[in-house]
């Protein structure tokens, strides 16, 4: 069933569109991965799923509900966790309490989600108590990560997840991605590292200038010739 569709936007900062009839969709437990050149709109497509931007045409859907006009606060009420690219922990804070930060809208016990993080990412358990902003860039996405996680999400939304770190994170962090998955939540992925990215999507989506280009499977559009030599340096 599909959980999440983002149906024709068409949207964008100021009285500029950058998203062009631009759909993305993702079914319960499914990763969704939004690849593309620079500037295609890769991450204005996930800001719009978010609430950050406004669409003037087209809708977003949650679970059956429509979210379009709810802020980005009351989608996290809903279901959503957003990760973004940078400025994504509080450097000053432990790792401990940058979770903690993450469960700000629950009332219910926490500790069982927290040790659930912890055991998708054990080096967190063990430098729980240290400042989230001494740790490694791999390290620091994993608290993210986590602190996303602590909302007890249906839908996580990544921005660049691997960004700035090494092949080897690289792979931790999409073998991490890949078990958040099995558990039933979906993931929304947009992702510089496309061949790589691909190699988990259950679904790929190639935006070029905020159209959808090509839409198919991760598989799919790795075996596509025109994908894989406009998009994946051949």
């Amino acid at each position: 069933m599909t959980y999440l569709s983002a149906s024709n936007m068409t949207g964008g900062y100021g009285g500029a569109d950058i998203l062009h009839d631009c759909t993305i969709e993702a079914a319960e437990g499914e990763i969704a991965v939004i690849v593309g050149p620079n500037g295609a709109g890769k991450s204005t497509a996930m800001k719009a799923v978010f609430g950050m931007l406004d669409i003037h045409t087209g809708s977003v859907t949650l679970d059956g509900e429509d979210i379009t006009k709810l802020s980005p606060q009351a989608r996290v009420a809903k279901g959503m966790a957003f990760v973004p690219q940078t400025s994504n922990v509080f450097p000053s804070m432990s790792v401990e309490e940058n979770l903690e930060m993450g469960a700000f809208l629950r009332r219910d016990d926490i500790n069982v989600t927290m040790e659930q993080v912890y055991e998708l990412f054990p080096i967190l358990k063990e430098k729980r108590r240290q400042n989230a902003g001494e740790l490694s860039g791999g390290q620091r996405q994993q608290v993210a990560v986590g602190r996303a996680l602590m909302t007890q999400p249906k839908l996580l939304m990544l921005d660049e997840p691997t960004a700035g770190v090494s092949p080897i994170v690289m792979d931790e962090l999409f073998d991490r991605i890949i078990e958040v998955a099995r558990t039933g939540i979906s993931i929304l992925m947009v992702e510089q590292n496309a061949r790589q990215a691909l190699n988990i999507a259950d679904k790929g989506y190639v935006l070029v200038q905020g159209r959808n280009r090509f839409t198919d499977t991760g598989q799919a559009l790795l075996n596509d010739p025109e994908v894989r030599k406009s998009f994946l340096g051949g």
